[in-house]
């Protein structure tokens, strides 16, 4: 059997001095298998013949959504549009973090259905995001004052949550089991046709 010395550096060796491995363990690799992710599925595969094999890319999505992230930077509609779409994963990739921040966009520019969507969202927390009752009460605050029935309907469960930990537990549990229908029910602004995107 072949042996060879493994030095580390000067420094280190004071501490450590130097390791004994045989040829095998230095040529062999840690397993025989490697983890390949897609999207959100992933999988352990042979090392030896596991390669990355991504989707082909769509020149017409891809062209489509920076149309609508054009839109999105200039018109509330259009991020809110985008948003959902993060959100269903509908022509791109599902991503809650992305969703979320165009629909903060949205709500920024003063788009009620965003305002009111986030106001829920924060009340019964969503995906990785735990549930936020200070910032469900701004947003819904804010849904509230251009008249929204449904934020002034959820607005004391948002203050009743804030200052109550068992309310908050209800309500978001309540708002879990329902949320789904919001994400995937709810129409886009924004379509698409040959010549872009238009407002319906």
């Amino acid at each position: 059997m072949r042996l060879a010395l493994v030095c580390v550096p000067a420094a280190v060796l004071a501490l450590h001095g130097c390791a004994v491995q045989t040829a095998a363990e230095q040529t062999a690799p840690t397993s025989q298998s490697v983890r390949l992710c897609q999207g959100n599925v992933c999988s352990e595969q042979p090392r030896n013949v596991a390669t990355f094999q991504g989707e082909p890319a769509n020149p017409e999505a891809e062209r489509r959504l920076q149309a609508l992230e054009q839109l999105a930077d200039q018109n509330p509609k259009a991020a809110y549009d985008l948003g959902l779409r993060l959100m269903r994963g509908d022509g791109v990739e599902r991503n809650s973090y992305q969703a979320l921040q165009w629909l903060r966009k949205a709500g920024d520019g003063g788009l009620l259905q965003a305002q009111l969507a986030l106001g829920k969202l924060y009340l019964a927390g969503f995906e990785e995001m735990g549930s936020d009752p200070q910032e469900a009460e701004a947003w819904l605050t804010r849904a509230a004052g251009k008249g929204s029935k449904e934020a002034q309907r959820l607005l004391p469960q948002a203050q009743r949550a804030k200052a109550n930990e068992q309310s908050a537990y209800q309500v978001r549990d309540y708002y879990r089991k329902y949320w789904g229908g919001w994400v995937y029910s709810t129409p886009y602004y924004w379509a698409w046709s040959p010549a872009g995107w238009y407002l319906r």
